[in-house]
Parts: C-alpha cells; sequence; structure tokens
C-alpha cells in the first residue's frame, strides 16, 4: 500500500507563485482530485519602469512586491478551501513553488530591504524578478573568471551562469549599491522566504540552491573566486547559507500568523520550498529518467531526471536531487514562448485577425515551409543554450506577400526549434529524452502541440491537470505531512497525464528537418560569435535610454 495508513478524507494545499499572480489549489489527499482553486493578482504586478514611489528604474529590470505574496496566502488561500467546500480543519498541509530565480534581499529576521522606511526607495531593496536581466555584465564576469581558473562547478551549468541567478544579481547589488548590499543580511529566494513567512523557519531547499545558488557536491563558490571578481564580494555565500532540506521535506509547522492569514490550522505541515517547473514533474508522474517536462506558459522551463551524471552545454544546470530524490535532475529553459505569441498579437498583428485564435486557424491550414520564413526564439534572450539574454528576436525571409499568419506560426514553428536545440544537447551528452510532457497554459492550442511533436519528433503526452505546479506543490505538501512516504509514491497517487496525445507525423517532420537546419545555421551565426549586432543593438538601446531617462530626472531636479 502507498498511502500511509489512516489518511482518511484529508486535505493539501498548493500555492504557485507564478510572474503575475499566485494560484492556491485545494487537493484531496488520497487520489489528487482537485476541489478548488482561487487566483489573487499581484498588486503591483512587475515593477519595470519605476518604483511605486516614482523613482525610475534603468532597462531590463524586472522587481516585485513581496507585500503582493503575502496577500497569496491572505486571499487565495482562504477563497480556495471555501470553494472546495471542505473543512479547513482537514487540510493536513501546505506547499509552495515559485518563479525561479527570483530572489531578495532582506534583515537577519527576514524582514526584506524595501520595507524599511530608509531604503524603499532603492531599486536594490526589492524583490528582483526572475526575468531581471540588468545584471547580463556581472554573469559575464563571473563566467569568464569560472572558466579563467578553471572553477570545478562551472561546467555543471552547461560552461555559463545566467543573469537571472543569485550570483549575477548578488554581484549587481554590491557594485551598483553598497550600503543595500551590507545592509543585506540573507539573499533568499522567494520561495525560501514564503515558507519562512508561514512557518517561522529559515530553510534552503536544494533546488534553488543548485540551480540558482551554485551548490554542488556540498559546496558554493570558494570565497577566494568571489574576492577575484570583487574584494566585497566574499562573505556573499554567508547570505545565502541557511539550513538545507531535501524536496518534499517538512520545513517546519504553520505559524499562528500565517495560519491567521490562510484560514488553516495552526501546526499542520509546511513543505519545503521548490521551483515552478520543477514541482511540475510530480504533477505530470514524470519523476522517472527519460521523461522531459517542458511547462510551457510565458516561458518555457524543461526539467528531465537521469540516472547518471553528465556535463550539458548550456543547460541551466544539473543537481543531484534537483526535481525528485535520487536522481540527477537536468534543467534547461526559454526565457520567451508565449510572450512571443502575445507580443505578436498585442503589437505586430492587424485589426481583425489580432487573436490567438483567429491566428492559429489561419496558420493550420499551411503546409510546413510554406510561409518561406524563419525566427529566431529570443525575443526575451536567450536562456538555453547560449545563456545570453542580450539576444533579441529575428524573423528572416519576409515578403511583400508575407501575411500575420505566416508569421505567427513561424514563431511557433521558432519556440519547437529551441526545444528540439535542447533535446538534442541532452541527448548528445548522454541524458536521455524518450518522450515529452507538456504543462502549462500553452496546451490548449492544439497546432502549437502537434507542431512541437513533428520538430522533436517525439511523442507527446499532455499533464492532466491544468494547475500542474500548483497540483505538484500539493503533492510535496503531502510527503511532507507523511502522508506518503516518497515524491514517487505521491506522484503515482496524486499525478495524472494523458499519454500520446500527440505523434509526430513523419511526412511533416521530415520537412521540419529542412527548416531546423536552417534554424541551426542562423542561431550558430548570431548566437555564437559570426555576427553580434544583436549585441550591439542592446548596446546603443540601453545607451539611449539611459542618456534619456538622465534628462528626464535633472529636469526634475530644476523642477524641484
Amino acid at each position: 500500500m502507498n498511502r500511509v495508513d489512516g489518511a482518511g478524507d484529508r486535505y493539501v494545499v498548493g500555492v504557485d507563485y507564478g510572474t503575475l499572480s499566485g494560484r492556491a489549489l485545494v487537493v484531496r489527499v488520497g487520489d489528487g482530485a482537485e476541489l478548488g482553486t482561487a487566483v489573487h493578482e499581484y498588486g503591483d504586478a512587475v515593477i519595470s519602469t519605476a518604483l511605486p514611489g516614482g523613482r525610475q528604474l534603468p532597462p531590463d529590470w524586472a522587481l516585485q512586491n513581496p507585500e503582493d505574496y503575502r496577500d497569496v496566502l491572505r486571499y487565495a488561500v482562504p477563497a480556495a478551501v471555501s470553494a472546495a467546500g471542505v473543512d479547513p480543519a482537514a487540510v493536513v498541509g501546505i506547499g509552495i513553488d515559485f518563479t525561479a530565480c527570483t530572489v531578495l534581499p532582506t534583515l537577519a529576521d527576514g524582514t526584506p530591504l524595501c520595507e524599511t522606511a530608509e531604503l524603499r526607495d532603492r531599486p536594490h531593496a526589492w524583490v528582483k524578478l526572475w526575468k531581471h536581466h540588468a545584471a547580463q555584465p556581472h554573469a559575464d564576469r563571473i563566467n569568464a573568471l569560472a572558466h579563467e581558473r578553471a572553477e570545478p562547478w562551472i561546467g555543471r551549468y552547461g560552461g555559463k551562469i545566467s543573469a537571472e541567478w543569485q550570483y549575477a544579481k548578488g554581484l549587481q547589488m554590491l557594485e551598483e549599491d553598497p550600503e543595500v548590499y551590507h545592509r543585506a543580511e540573507r539573499f533568499v529566494e522567494a520561495a525560501d522566504w514564503i515558507v519562512w513567512q508561514l512557518c517561522g523557519a529559515e530553510t534552503r531547499n536544494v533546488c534553488t540552491a543548485g540551480y540558482k545558488g551554485i551548490l554542488q557536491d556540498g559546496h558554493y563558490p570558494s570565497e577566494g573566486f568571489l574576492t577575484a571578481l570583487n574584494p566585497d564580494f566574499g562573505d556573499f555565500v554567508s547570505k545565502l547559507d541557511g539550513p538545507l532540506l531535501p524536496l518534499g521535506a517538512r520545513a517546519g509547522a504553520l505559524t499562528a500568523q500565517a495560519a491567521a492569514w490562510t484560514g488553516l490550522p495552526e501546526g499542520i505541515a509546511v513543505a519545503v520550498g521548490n521551483v515552478d517547473a520543477h514541482v511540475t514533474a510530480a504533477s505530470a508522474q514524470a519523476v522517472q529518467p527519460g521523461r522531459l517536462v517542458a511547462i510551457m506558459g510565458t516561458s518555457t522551463c524543461h526539467v528531465v531526471n537521469g540516472t547518471d551524471l553528465a556535463e550539458v552545454a548550456g543547460m541551466c544546470g544539473v543537481v543531484d536531487g534537483g526535481i525528485s530524490p535520487g536522481a540527477w535532475g537536468y534543467e534547461a529553459g526559454q526565457s520567451g514562448v508565449g510572450d512571443i505569441f502575445g507580443w505578436f498579437v498585442e503589437q505586430a498583428a492587424p485589426a481583425g485577425v489580432a487573436s490567438h485564435e483567429r491566428l492559429t486557424e489561419l496558420a493550420a491550414d499551411q503546409p510546413v515551409g510554406a510561409h518561406g520564413l524563419i525566427a529566431l526564439d529570443w525575443w526575451n534572450g536567450n536562456r538555453s543554450l547560449l545563456v545570453n539574454h542580450d539576444l533579441s528576436g529575428m524573423i528572416v525571409g519576409m515578403t511583400l506577400a508575407t501575411r500575420p499568419q505566416d508569421i505567427y506560426r513561424a514563431l511557433l514553428e521558432s519556440t519547437a526549434y529551441g526545444t528540439r536545440m535542447i533535446i538534442e544537447a541532452f541527448v548528445d551528452a548522454g541524458v536521455p529524452v524518450n518522450d515529452l510532457v507538456i504543462a502549462g497554459g500553452l496546451t490548449n492550442n492544439a497546432l502549437l502541440m502537434q507542431i512541437y511533436a513533428d520538430v522533436t519528433r517525439r511523442p507527446l503526452n499532455i499533464i492532466g491537470s491544468a494547475q500542474g505546479p500548483a497540483l505538484g506543490s500539493a503533492i510535496h505538501a503531502a510527503v511532507a505531512a507523511g502522508e506518503y512516504p516518497s515524491i514517487h509514491e505521491a506522484s503515482q497517487a496524486m499525478g495524472r497525464v494523458h499519454e500520446a496525445v500527440y505523434r509526430p507525423d513523419p511526412d511533416r517532420a521530415r520537412a521540419y528537418d529542412a527548416l531546423y537546419a536552417e534554424y541551426r545555421t542562423l542561431h550558430d551565426h548570431f548566437g555564437r560569435g559570426g555576427n553580434d549586432v544583436m549585441l550591439r543593438l542592446r548596446a546603443i538601446r540601453n545607451a539611449a535610454v539611459e542618456t534619456a531617462a538622465t534628462r528626464h530626472e535633472t529636469a526634475l531636479e530644476v523642477v524641484a
């Protein structure tokens, strides 16, 4: 028997913190039935142009307000329990996941620096969202020094550390606002911070510590490496280091304060935090090696378990137990997917066809290759395999005959090519990828799903839940509460997947092989040094924007 005897009708809550909102989901422990859900939109959403107080932000910044995260607990969790119609006393655990790397500086007690009166108007005191890309120059220095010193950990991250991760963001904070850096006694992933808010105990989960915090084989980067970057950066690990716990573990018990926020019983289990993509493997029944989960939304994250350690060029990382205990968890990703399609509909498609539904309908009638286009899917930079957020999008082949649906289909296809690049990198390095499970909001686009099956030449399975991350967090909460002995048993009982919903068509797959070869040519030319025009254009743009912002602030000072 998988489940611990005597569980009865008990329930767990999973809370999924996304880019714009947080979702709570009430799940029955016995079979994973989803009984009630609620969403709370963040009041400040993504802070990208100016702080709430009015201070202007430079290009490529993306901040958030931690109070929005608490509000998800105050509003979404009680609303989900009410919608489920269950007795809150029957809830035995709560688990959370977060977009990552989303990180914030705090005092020793967990108080965010942006919530101190004297630092509220300092941008570096706020939460840096995952898509804060202003630390790219700092990431470049980290990578160059790591290779120069032959640091043993750099290969575990495909040879490059991302601008999105903890070290680049921390180094940017030190060099642009040293006072905020030195006031920060802790630098903590939002996943661990919200768990801290729930149970009153600081913990660090192995997933974000490994993938975003460069923790490998029990060690962070050395003090010597950090001081070589900047003499004052040697204490950075002391801000990151904390009680490290495996996924599915119990971080602590729900405090009285958090019980008042959520309406849940004080003392129930709080699971260790997790990342939205990695936690979805449990809800997709994909914790076994060889089954890659692609969580497709505004961006895509690819996670797959492997039995052996391998170094994969351009991957986001490999972590022992990073997806589930007992396996090496591999991660890769694309910085823009749904956001790219949304950009075209909102900014470029003409009236009359400016909807995903209409464009998809028109694009579906085309034979493969009929539009004569190839696009590069770098509208928000490239996470894998190039790990460069200064890259930008491109469409090649447009003529006076090009129609909106042609461009839209080319954009859909470009993201599938990017995923194939990632899959081939894994396979070439000895990490099997047998099939794919697709999760996230884009699974309802049948054309997109079929394109992915044809381009990757692999069957596509579809997760059986519209709330994959929240269900995954609930599964981890059930393990933390002692309802199941491990994530594997809980996943089998509570997760669900529809097998082989989309299969590759041989003729279309062959046609896509030729287009994919052209994509690879463009990918390598513009992404691997053949022509750095994208980087030069980004630098020119940033300089122009910064000059305009400086003039604006000067004008305001004169008026004042």
